[in-house]
C-alpha cells in the first residue's frame, strides 16, 4: 500500500461515525447492510449517515452497489488487510510478533496482487 492510500484510509477512519460504521460493516461481513440500516442501528440521520458512507467509500475501506431500491455497503477486506499490513511492516524491525500484532490471514483467502507481493518482500527479508 502506498502512503497515500493510507493516509485517505486513515482519515477516512478519523471520524467517530465513519468509524462506527466501518466497523458495524466488519460486523456484517461481505454481504454488507443497506445504508438506511447503518443508519438506523448507529443511531445517525439517512442523510448525515449517507455522507460518511460516502467518505468511506472514496477512500476505498468499502464499496457500494445497488440492490433494488436500496444502496448496500460493505467493507473491502482486501483493502483492510493492506492497511493493518501497512502499518504493521516495520513493526519492530520487521519482527511483529515482538509488538503483539500476530499474523495476518493467508494469501489463500483473496489477498490482492499488491499484498502477495508484500508477502513475498517480507518472506524474503
Amino acid at each position: 500500500m502506498e502512503d497515500d492510500h493510507a493516509v485517505a484510509a486513515l482519515a477516512a477512519l478519523a471520524h467517530a461515525d465513519r468509524l462506527r460504521a466501518f466497523r458495524l460493516l466488519v460486523k456484517a461481513g461481505p454481504g454488507g447492510l443497506p445504508s438506511g440500516e447503518i443508519a438506523e442501528r448507529l443511531s445517525i440521520m439517512p442523510t448525515r449517515m449517507s455522507f460518511h458512507l460516502a467518505g468511506l467509500d472514496r477512500s476505498g475501506l468499502v464499496h457500494s452497489w445497488r440492490d433494488g431500491r436500496m444502496v448496500r455497503y460493505a467493507v473491502r477486506f482486501d483493502a483492510m488487510r493492506a492497511l493493518l499490513a501497512f502499518l504493521a511492516e516495520d513493526c519492530c524491525d520487521g519482527h511483529p510478533e515482538i509488538c503483539g500484532v500476530g499474523a495476518f490471514p493467508s494469501c489463500d483467502d483473496g489477498c490482492s496482487d499488491a499484498e502477495k507481493a508484500a508477502k513475498r518482500r517480507q518472506t524474503v527479508s
